[in-house]
């Protein structure tokens, strides 16, 4: 088991490619904060990512960085998803694509898994769901093997990133999908304040409106399972953010 130090505050994710080099991801979509935040997520499982705001820009790109998954937007300025997903295939053929839809376009989501798209997540969604569908798609895809290191430890806090289990001391606590998130955040950055804008890019939806509170609410419900009855791990700086230690720093 290897802890966690702050060294180690862009922790390897659970999956990389078989050859023990970073996972390579190419994300298309012509909204270009959107495109840098689903970059920004996607490196921070440690992948290697590319970027395109165009299809044409995209098969160009897919062409020279041989991605292990393509992340796609329906639509594009020049041609579509389909034509891009159909020139993509060409090239390589077994290469996994989630497609980006609105979430009303009922007929795009049905003509991309009818074309070939391997999955899809409706727009708004959070950053952690893309990260997810990709994780799993390149596993399935035979590109990805799981890690030994996918554990997680400060102090006598651990957590698995492949089966989501958490312990303290050896108890097992139960969490939603929300809170092991963000207690991933925080177990990635140990003794690094991160400000309630980093958490709330990294957890949350990419257009949540910056409700602020909601991170003060979420952190509370990790410190009642975390550090009750326990010494705190999980630290408020006032005017920072929060910074999560092993209990005996």
């Amino acid at each position: 088991m290897m802890p966690v130090n702050a060294a180690r505050s862009e922790s390897p994710a659970g999956v990389r490619r078989a050859d023990g080099t970073p996972l390579r991801v190419l994300v298309v979509d012509d909204d270009t904060s959107l495109r840098e935040l689903l970059s920004m997520a996607l490196r921070f499982e440690a992948w290697d990512v590319r970027t395109a705001e165009a299809g044409i820009e995209a098969v160009r790109t897919a062409r020279e960085f041989r991605p292990d998954a393509v992340v796609l937007d329906m639509m594009l300025p020049d041609i579509d998803g389909l034509e891009v997903l159909r020139r993509l295939r060409n090239d390589t053929p077994s290469v996994p694509v989630l497609f980006l839809t609105a979430r009303d376009a009922v007929e795009d989501r049905i003509a991309g898994l009818t074309a070939g798209g391997d999955d899809y997540v409706t727009k708004p969604f959070s950053l952690e769901e893309v990260v997810a569908r990709v994780r799993a798609l390149v596993r399935r895809s035979g590109a990805a093997v799981a890690r030994d290191d996918a554990v997680l430890t400060v102090g006598d806090l651990y957590l698995d990133e492949d089966s989501r289990e958490v312990r303290r001391g050896g108890t097992e606590i139960s969490l939603t999908a929300t809170e092991f998130e963000l207690l991933r955040f925080l177990m990635r950055n140990p003794r690094r304040v991160l400000s309630k804008a980093q958490i709330l890019d990294r957890v949350w939806n990419y257009d949540f409106g910056g409700q602020a509170n909601v991170v003060e609410l979420y952190i509370s419900y990790l410190r009642r399972k975390i550090d009750a009855g326990r010494a705190p791990m999980i630290h408020t700086m006032r005017g920072a953010g929060y910074v999560l230690r092993a209990a005996a720093e």
